[in-house]
């Protein structure tokens, strides 16, 4: 059976993979976090990914994750400044797959945000979206620009 994605397709350079998976790594032992920027038409993200801006974990830990206040200010202000909007977040995983769990679930309030998250579990990072709208988790196709596949 084929799998089905949630919209959008989100876009991303290879080198905005390579800094978030760059930046999980080196959050650890704690959970990495950090916001995406991109265009959003009426009240949607377009899943194109303009901007990555690693944030600091203000809660320090390696099961949950807060993006540090004055972090997200300076985003939303660059964001602002591009043109664009903040449009979802991404966090790592130290220990668990790459999926929603019932926090992350709880924290999604904004209906409209993609949230990424990038496991560490294993060798080999695994990084997939979603969407979160009302305690419902889709997961959305991932697409490299500029690589030969999605992910």
């Amino acid at each position: 059976m084929p799998t089905t994605f949630a919209l959008p397709l989100v876009r991303l350079s290879v080198e905005q993979y390579r800094r978030i998976v760059a930046h999980c790594y080196f959050g650890l032992p704690d959970e990495a976090c950090g916001l995406l920027a991109g265009p959003v038409l009426g009240a949607e993200a377009t899943g194109l990914i303009t901007e990555v801006y690693p944030a600091v974990n203000a809660d320090a830990s390696s099961r949950t994750y807060t993006v540090d206040g004055r972090d997200y200010l300076r985003a939303s202000r660059d964001a602002e400044a591009r043109g664009d909007e903040i449009i979802g977040v991404w966090h790592s995983h130290t220990h668990t797959d790459a999926y929603p769990s019932p926090t992350d679930v709880r924290q999604a309030v904004d209906p409209m945000w993609l949230y990424v998250i990038v496991s560490l579990r294993d060798e080999v990072p695994v990084f997939r979206a979603f969407r979160i709208r009302d305690a419902q988790v889709a997961e959305c196709q991932v697409e490299l620009i500029g690589a030969s596949s999605s992910l």
